[in-house]
């Protein structure tokens, strides 16, 4: 059922739309270095080091590379668990990119939806509101964003995402 299952366009575009694309690396809030969408490591390994460039095809494919290597799968083992809509897996995909795979491996989101009580996972995306120990507005609209798709409240995700993710 889940192996199947890949990041829709809604998951692509609510990712995009969070990250940006920056083609020279810079520090994020947290201070991590980071380059392409949101990228903090480079798929063939490496960490990013500021005064790293760049192409918008590197970037593109490095995101695709990394969302099939290692933030499906991740999100794949808890998928098997309970059945699960491509809009689940699209949101939990985009979360696991933002807080890395191990961080949802031991989420409440995971574990929630793993037990089929998706009601209680949906609220759990919003504990995830904090970088370098501090609750960004940013964050706190991305997990609400996270959220509406999980639950295919798409309306809600185009007004969270100023309509960018329809």
């Amino acid at each position: 059922m889940s192996k199947t299952l890949k990041p829709g366009p809604r998951a692509l575009a609510l990712m995009h739309h969070f990250e940006s694309c920056a083609l020279t690396a810079y520090r994020d809030v947290a201070g991590v270095p980071t380059i392409g969408w949101g990228m903090t490591y480079y798929p063939a390994g490496g960490r990013v080091k500021i005064g790293d460039t760049i192409s918008q095809e590197q970037a593109d494919a490095m995101f695709e590379q990394l969302l099939a290597r290692d933030f499906s799968p991740a999100v794949a083992a808890v998928a098997e668990q309970a059945p699960t809509t491509p809009a689940q897996f699209g949101a939990m995909v985009a979360l696991a990119y933002n807080i890395g795979a191990a961080g949802f491996r031991g989420s409440s989101v995971a574990r929630y939806h793993a037990a089929g009580d998706y009601p209680k996972a949906t609220t759990k995306f919003a504990l995830w509101n904090k970088s370098g120990g501090v609750v960004r507005k940013g964050l706190i609209r991305r997990r609400a964003a996270e959220a509406a798709l999980y639950r295919s409240d798409f309306r809600a995700l185009t007004e969270l995402t100023h309509g960018e993710v329809q």
